[in-house]
Parts: C-alpha cells; sequence; structure tokens
C-alpha cells in the first residue's frame, strides 16, 4: 500500500506543467531568475499565441526567454524589460494587454466577431421566414388540388393515388 502511494504522488509530482524553460537559460542568481520567470508568464509567445513564453518550446519563445533574462541581469526593472519587448512586439506579445486606445481591437476584437456573427444568424434566420414564402400562381394552385383530390388515405394510415 505504501508503495503505491509513493508511486501516486511521484507520477502527480511529475505531471504538472513543465517549464520549458532550459537550463543554459537560467540566470544565477536564484532572485533574478524568479523575476524572469514571473515576467516570462506574462509574456505570450507569437508563434504559440495561447501559451506564455514560460510554457512554449517555440523557438520564438527561447530567444525571448533569453532577451528577458539579458534585460534582468543588466539591471532593468520587469517593466522596462516588459516595455522592451512590448516596444518590438506590440501590446499582442502580453498575456493580459493594458486597456488602451491601440489595444481595443485585442480586448473588444472577439465580442465584435461574435456578435456580427450573432446579428448575421438573425438577418438569415429572419429572412427565411415562413410568412416571406412565394405565393403560388394560379396554375401552381391547380397542379396542387388536382394531386390532393386524388389522394385517399386507407385504414391503415397508408396513402394511395386513386389513380393508381
Amino acid at each position: 500500500m505504501k508503495r503505491i502511494l509513493l508511486i501516486t504522488a511521484a507520477v502527480t509530482a511529475l505531471s504538472g506543467t513543465a517549464w520549458a524553460v532550459e537550463p543554459d537559460e537560467m540566470l544565477a542568481d536564484p532572485k533574478l531568475e524568479a523575476r524572469a520567470h514571473d515576467l516570462s508568464r506574462e509574456v505570450r509567445c507569437v508563434v504559440c499565441q495561447n501559451q506564455s513564453i514560460d510554457d512554449s518550446d517555440a523557438a520564438l519563445a527561447r530567444d525571448l526567454r533569453i532577451i528577458i533574462r539579458e534585460r534582468i541581469a543588466a539591471g532593468d526593472s520587469d517593466d522596462q524589460a516588459l516595455a522592451f519587448l512590448t516596444s518590438r512586439y506590440g501590446s499582442f506579445v502580453q498575456l493580459n494587454p493594458p486597456m488602451r486606445a491601440d489595444t481595443l481591437a485585442l480586448w473588444f476584437g472577439p465580442l465584435a466577431v461574435l456578435l456580427l456573427g450573432a446579428v448575421g444568424t438573425f438577418v438569415y434566420i429572419r429572412g427565411r421566414s415562413p410568412d416571406k414564402a412565394a405565393a403560388l400562381s394560379a396554375v401552381e394552385e391547380a397542379e396542387l388540388a388536382d394531386l390532393l383530390k386524388h389522394d385517399v388515405v386507407k385504414s391503415d394510415g397508408t396513402k394511395r393515388n386513386e389513380a393508381g
């Protein structure tokens, strides 16, 4: 029983999200490395798009992690390092970009697309309503009446045509 618990604990400990940070990227100072790690969790991998560079194995994510560590080692604050990346890659590089005039599309773009889709669906469905069905011509009404008068329903519920 103890062996099963030990194996379960080991598997649970190893199943967490693995950092993509490689040992050769890490800073020697644990405090600076912790800052770099925290900052790299706020930066979006522009290749993967919904992962931070800390979780991504992409080559560009590795380059961005190295840039962050170089900037921190050079004495930049977290804000300065993030501003450096933002100046090069735009606000999209931030997982939580600030709400400004130039980032409104990032914040409200998905909502606008959803609303346009809903309006388009409503207009499409509304346009297909039976109220606007085309009226039958006199010839079509005569043909329909002729077809309907020849159909006879049998006692078992099946239809048969009187002509046939």
